[in-house]
């Protein structure tokens, strides 16, 4: 958790801004959602800038208060955050608005560049870049799971942990649910018998700075909305539940004639509550379900959809809206004459469901952080998943490493381009701290190149 004191005392007689209108706030989450890239550390500095540092709509004690509820659950944090500061407020309303136009920027870019990959990808200068940007997401990938092992790994039992997620997935397939509960079980036992071997530590902080009065201040009362009731949290938690059943249940009678829209909407509902630690924890869950046990699409296009989703604003989670537009028109969802209407449907019920359990976590658990303005902390339990969450995402950089150098298998020949690029592009995120977006552009162009000499 974010452990940090904040001083609560202004240092200067300047009054709180104006609170804004639903509709400036409205204009300001529309463009949140087109400039949210840098994922999640990324995507809440911006927010800290603009709403804290410049805006002044929250403190900075709050802020981080929310931002610290945010990071316990499963599912994306930054549109959590963007989520539970639209609700505190503009209430429902406000909590809705600023959770869709957080993602719904991202998922139109993709359902576009979607349709470009499935209708036109196999075009030489689409082969190309894709040629390059493949393993420079494997790249990405290892670096993801070192950034996350620097700030996690900080005992031995925690190695101990990650190296055991890693083999189980690895070597003996085991399903990531199964690694993430068993994770929970160990940590919850090691931490009263070792605390020390499973502290926590602060996964984001915050800019310093003097406090300034805020719209919603440190000391500004609750609004009326946000005050914690145990009728409210029943009647949120029974909503958001009926809303799932209701939208599952019709999904599968209106769609009977299309399983696979159904299947995708209870597959993406249990990743959405297994998205302990970014989206790169969730996707090796992804990686088993889409591609190996449905068949929605090949391991290659997972990559593909990977880096399409590295490139695009909003959350990486967001790869969910790739992978449910290429498996609803692999699988012809709505006929071999309906192809790009079946992605677009499937993209949209894969959103729907990875989303939906974050709005709930966030109504209905809302009033009760709201109740006090302490601190929260990592349990143990959480920091052991955390720790088996580095091992799996270290299984999925060897798996797209084996599909990108071996493409036809180990009995192939190998691809020493990709190696090149992977080596530079490694490079560049690890020594030279390069950002994602650049590493992919250089890649895409060094892949044309390699592409076009070799044809």
């Amino acid at each position: 958790m974010v452990s940090r004191s904040v001083s609560t005392v202004s240092t200067s007689a300047e009054a709180p801004p104006r609170a804004p209108t639903f509709a400036e706030a409205l204009r300001y989450w529309w463009k949140l959602g087109w400039i949210s890239f840098g994922g999640p550390a990324g995507q809440i500095a911006i927010m800290h800038q603009e709403l804290v540092e410049r805006r002044r709509w929250i403190s900075e004690a709050r802020f981080l208060h929310a931002l610290n509820y945010c990071m316990v659950l499963p599912g994306p944090e930054a549109q959590q955050l963007a989520t539970y500061i639209g609700w505190l407020m503009h209430r429902t309303r406000g909590g809705i608005a600023a959770g869709v136009l957080f993602v719904l920027p991202s998922l139109l870019v993709l359902v576009v560049l979607s349709w470009i990959y499935m209708a036109y990808g196999n075009t030489p200068a689409i082969e190309g870049m894709l040629y390059g940007i493949k393993p420079a997401v494997t790249a990405i990938v290892a670096h993801a799971a070192w950034r996350i092992g620097s700030r996690t790994l900080r005992s031995p039992a925690l190695w101990t942990i990650a190296a055991l997620a890693f083999v189980a997935i690895y070597a003996f397939a085991v399903p990531f649910p199964a690694i993430v509960l068993a994770a929970g079980a160990i940590g919850a036992i090691g931490g009263r018998v070792a605390p020390a071997q499973f502290a926590g530590a602060s996964a984001h902080s915050a800019a310093s700075g003097t406090h300034r009065a805020a719209v919603i201040d440190d000391t500004t009362p609750t609004p009326a909305h946000a005050r914690f009731r145990a009728s409210r949290l029943a009647l949120a938690v029974a909503f958001g539940v009926v809303l799932w059943a209701a939208s599952l249940g019709t999904l599968a009678f209106a769609a009977s004639g299309a399983p696979a829209l159904a299947q995708m909407g209870w597959f993406f509902t249990k990743a959405a509550l297994l998205t302990f630690g970014g989206a790169y924890a969730v996707l090796p869950y992804v990686v088993q379900g889409a591609v190996q046990t449905y068949g929605w699409l090949s391991a290659t296009q997972m990559i593909d959809g990977l880096a399409l989703g590295e490139t695009t604003p909003g959350p990486l989670i967001m790869v969910v809206a790739f992978v449910g537009f290429v498996g609803g028109w692999n699988v012809q969802a709505f006929g071999p004459d309906q192809l790009p209407l079946a992605g677009i449907i499937a993209a949209c019920v894969a959103t729907w469901f990875t989303f939906l359990p974050s709005f709930i976590f966030i109504f209905a658990g809302g009033p009760l952080i709201e109740s006090t303005h302490g601190q929260l902390r990592f349990s143990a339990p959480l920091t052991a998943v955390t720790a088996a969450v580095v091992g799996v995402i270290v299984n999925l950089a060897v798996f797209f490493a084996v599909h990108v150098f071996w493409p036809r298998g180990f009995s192939g020949p190998f691809e020493w381009p990709s190696m090149v690029i992977c080596t530079l592009a490694a490079a560049a995120l690890f020594r030279f701290k390069v950002g994602v977006i650049p590493v992919i552009a250089a890649s895409a162009g060094l892949g044309l190149v390699f592409y076009f000499a070799a044809n």
